[in-house]
């Protein structure tokens, strides 16, 4: 028996049957064989990693492992294989041999315990690395000449398969790195201390925020972790206001109250921005139940285990109740639940609005899409009322003059979207774009928990409107809402997890040679978490990491950047992430007139949609440049400055929102040139071809002149267009719509009559008639 074969017998020993036949086995082998030669003297070891890599954890997917390109050293493989030897091996005889040891079930199932699976990446051997090894070219010549077994190859192409997929080498380490069984672990100074959570469970309008900030305002310190930007600035101006100082801090805005840069004791920050190192007597986590966001899960889950504060005060629905116990029964921790109830009622009328004719005082209509906002905003501007219009992409400042507006008695009557003083919900539409888990566009129904959010805005106790209504702006879909309101909340399972920099900088060393974003599909593929936990999507990550790839940078710095919030669907901002890292790689700061060359300052206000949505755009990357200000101040050096252009930038950009009903008429108006344009060339190429057809048929008066000249009423039938447009009446997509239905109306009857010329070809015809045209 060849050491090969021994060694593989050996290895598919049970562990016990293994430690206690181990002696036996190596002295057998040495007996037979005389001392390991060099290049076998690893087959024991390897064979010892088999139990441990087979030990219950899930197998890795290797379609994730890239492989590393590995120069062979020795003669090339053109030709024969192993022609210094005795005996030469034809390359084709060796071809099949590896065939038969590939398809071999033993090898596979012994070749899945090492982490590799039956994928192409499973047949790792090729020509040039066999006519490298002398040791493998041996033992071939053994299975080809003698009665060696073809098994005996598997030690040769373990080792070679760790040599171009690194990660075999180290699975086990990376396993306990990837590991993410005991979040609470990861917060020693929260351990440190007994908590006290409270969770105030409710619906929207209950109350349960109020008791909250109650008690961080009263309390000695403490710390506010809303969702939104817009969430935390207003607790920032609400403590300021009632004498408790207060800071802000988001991830693109430091503001301290104290006019020496001292920190005050409060503060409210977006949750991702949270301290879990500084001590408070309170801390509020707002929206608890988004513990359980597929992408920004893990700041919830983050700020719940690892505070430092003596009270932490949740604030959620009820469907998280569960799981927070559950999760604080791992920290020895117990929560207190308080139940709120709604302080106004709150109706589903059992009639749609229809039309926008019937809008009253106090409404808001809500949109789950800009076109949508764009069009609704249109047709209440046509019927000589003002609508304030709110949308994510807006800056904050805008947002908040938008509301301002709203909640204005004394402005004109608007509807729109805000959180203060609305009557009546309006669902425009119940249809909502989501990502799923795996970071998937999908469109489906609003779910309970939005749609309760969102209704209960209506009618807040603090309002002047003491009752909210709710309804849908199509009659089909008021009983679809209906069903959707009364479904039970499902139960929250699973809290949002994400790796950590220090977590991913250990992968990197281990596998040095990896890209960042191939690191983060490892991690994810080798992590390993409890059935109360899931780990968080993160799609967006390994967008900016791929984007810039080729840049030179350390690995911390690339994943800071890659943790910098960006929309991936403006190709301006991702295109101005990609040359602010190109900077930070030439060491070039990027100062305040580099970057006012770059947006090309100052800009211009809008003068249809999509100028006002580049001006969104421009903001957004000023956004990027504050938030990189405070992880980089010396290569981002001019943030204060920056500051003062955003503001300058959201005022255009409020002007241009004030205004949005004009622009968007504008951009109808460009819209209808355009398609007119096309029509008039549509039109003229069909003439043209209408004509040499005509003359190809030798019948040039049996198509007519009707197919040649534009029509009569054509011009009138344009400016009806631009009224209707006008009017809110036809879209320029309807109006599209209808330009190629008519094309191809126009098309068939041309072919008909030119089928009938055809028809008539060599006869005598009568005479024209003068008004057939």
């Amino acid at each position: 028996m060849s050491l090969p074969r021994c060694a593989l017998l050996w290895a598919r020993l049970p562990a016990g049957r293994q430690a206690g036949h181990g002696a036996a086995v190596c002295s057998a082998l040495r007996a037979h064989t005389g001392p390991f030669p060099r290049a076998l003297g690893r087959v024991p070891a390897i064979a010892c990693a088999s139990s441990s890599a087979s030990g219950g954890s899930k197998a890795p997917n290797t379609s994730l492992f890239v492989p590393l390109t590995v120069k062979p050293q020795g003669p090339s493989s053109d030709g024969d294989v192993g022609a210094e030897l005795t005996r030469p091996l034809d390359k084709n005889e060796v071809k099949k041999i590896l065939d038969k040891f590939y398809k071999r079930k033993e090898i596979q199932k012994l070749s899945a315990d090492y982490g590799l699976d039956g994928t192409p990446r499973f047949f790792v051997f090729n020509l040039t690395f066999i006519s490298a090894d002398l040791y493998l070219i041996a033992q071939i010549n053994a299975v080809f000449y003698f009665p060696a077994h073809v098994d005996d190859l598997f030690p040769f192409f373990l080792r070679h398969a760790k040599q171009i997929f690194p990660v075999l080498e180290c699975k086990d380490d990376l396993r306990k790195i990837s590991d993410l069984r005991i979040p609470p672990n990861w917060y020693p100074e929260a351990r440190a201390i007994h908590r006290k959570i409270i969770f105030h469970s409710g619906p929207t309008n209950s109350g349960k925020t109020y008791h909250a900030i109650q008690k961080y305002l009263s309390a000695k310190s403490g710390v506010y972790c809303g969702p939104l930007k817009l969430l935390a600035h207003e607790i920032f101006e609400k403590s300021n206001a009632a004498g408790v100082p207060c800071d802000l801090v988001t991830g693109e805005e430091r503001v301290t109250v104290d006019p020496d840069g001292k920190q005050a004791a409060h503060v409210a920050c977006t949750v991702e921005m949270c301290s879990v190192t500084t001590p408070y007597e309170v801390a509020v986590i707002d929206e608890i139940q988004m513990i359980k966001d597929p992408a920004r899960g893990w700041a919830w889950t983050r700020a719940l285990l690892g505070l430092c504060a003596e009270e932490i005060h949740l604030c959620g629905e009820s469907a998280a109740i569960d799981l927070v116990t559950e999760l604080m029964y791992t920290t020895g921790e117990d929560v207190e639940v308080r139940t709120y109830k709604r302080l106004t009622p709150i109706s589903v009328l059992d009639h749609a609005l229809e039309s926008l004719d019937n809008l009253r005082p106090g409404d808001c209509v809500v949109c789950f899409s800009k076109n949508d906002i764009y069009s609704v905003s249109r047709q209440i501007e046509i019927r000589g009322l003002e609508s304030a219009v709110i949308y994510g992409s807006l800056p904050p400042g805008t947002k908040l003059a938008q509301a301002k507006k709203f909640n204005d008695p004394d402005d004109p009557y608007h509807p729109y979207f805000s959180f203060r003083s609305i009557r009546r919900i309006i669902f425009y539409s119940l249809m909502k774009p989501s990502i799923n888990e795996k970071g998937e566009k999908e469109i489906e129904p609003i779910t309970t928990s939005q749609a309760l959010q969102i209704a209960g805005r209506a009618g807040r106790f603090s309002s002047k409107f003491k009752e909210g209504e709710v309804t849908t702006m199509n009659r089909e879909d008021l009983s679809l809402l209906k069903e959707i309101l009364n479904r039970p909340v499902d139960p929250i399972k699973a809290a949002g997890l994400h790796p950590t920099a220090e977590q991913i900088e250990m992968f990197a060393y281990h596998l040095p040679d990896t890209t960042l974003s191939n690191l983060i599909d490892i991690f994810v593929d080798f992590s390993q978490v409890d059935g109360q936990y899931f780990v968080c999507n993160m799609d967006d990550f390994k967008f900016s990491a791929e984007l810039i790839q080729h840049i030179p940078l350390s690995l911390r710095v690339r994943y800071v950047f890659c943790t910098a919030p960006i929309n991936k669907k403006q190709p301006f901002v991702c295109s101005s992430l990609l040359q602010f890292a190109r900077q930070y790689s030439r060491n070039e700061p990027l100062t305040f007139s580099w970057l006012r060359r770059y947006i090309k300052w100052p800009l211009l206000p809008p003068k249809n949609i999509k100028d006002l949505m580049d001006l969104e755009a421009v903001h957004d990357v000023l956004d990027l440049y504050l938030w990189l200000s405070y992880r980089f101040l010396d290569m981002f050096p001019d943030a204060s400055l920056v500051r003062d252009l955003q503001k300058e930038l959201d005022g255009i950009i409020q002007d241009g929102v004030h205004n949005i009903t004009k622009l968007i008429k504008i951009s109808e108006t460009h819209k209808l040139l355009n398609l007119q344009n096309l029509s008039a060339e549509s039109q003229s190429r069909l003439s043209g071809a209408a004509k040499s057809q005509s003359k190809r048929g030798r019948g040039p008066r049996a198509m007519g002149s009707k197919a040649a000249e534009p029509l009569g009423p054509d011009a009138e039938e344009k400016s009806l267009a631009s009224r209707l447009v006008q009017q809110g009446l036809l879209t320029a997509d309807m109006l599209k719509q209808l330009e190629r239905e008519w094309m191809t109306q126009q098309t068939e009857q041309g072919k008909g009559r030119l089928e009938t010329g055809t028809s008539l070809k060599g006869t005598r015809r009568k005479k024209k008639e003068p008004d057939s045209d």
